[in-house]
């Protein structure tokens, strides 16, 4: 089964995000902020990863900088999840490792898209 795990601090956005991963066969992981993200990557490393960029502790920016160092930490696909929708913030996404960036508020047809992008769903 594919695994996906989901990085954000808002409690409504990972419920929301993990409906839709279920219904499209994902099984599903949570992390409330970017470190406890990285010890879940640490347990389990996911096929996917749906990332906030503004969260307390660790933002997205550098959850994924520290992930992409690590070993295996190349192979998750990394979507990107947030409202900053300028092109300064989606170019230092993609140099700091991501493959995809989705605006929020985002619905299930937009996230299918998305990870069929990444080579998923």
């Amino acid at each position: 089964m594919k695994s996906c795990l989901i990085v954000d601090d808002s409690r409504v956005i990972r419920k929301v995000s993990r409906h839709i991963l279920e219904t499209l066969g994902f099984d599903v992981r949570e992390a409330e902020h970017g470190r406890s993200g990285l010890e879940c990557c640490a347990e389990a490393m996911p096929d996917v990863i749906l990332l906030d960029w503004n969260m307390p502790v660790m933002t997205g920016i550098e959850f994924i900088t520290q992930l992409r160092q690590r070993p295996g930490g190349d192979k998750p696909k990394v979507v990107f999840c947030t409202t900053e929708n300028d092109v300064a913030h989606i170019r230092e996404a993609i140099q700091a490792g991501a493959d995809e960036y989705v605006m929020k508020p985002f619905d299930h047809e937009t996230l299918q898209i998305k990870l069929q992008l990444v080579g998923f769903a």
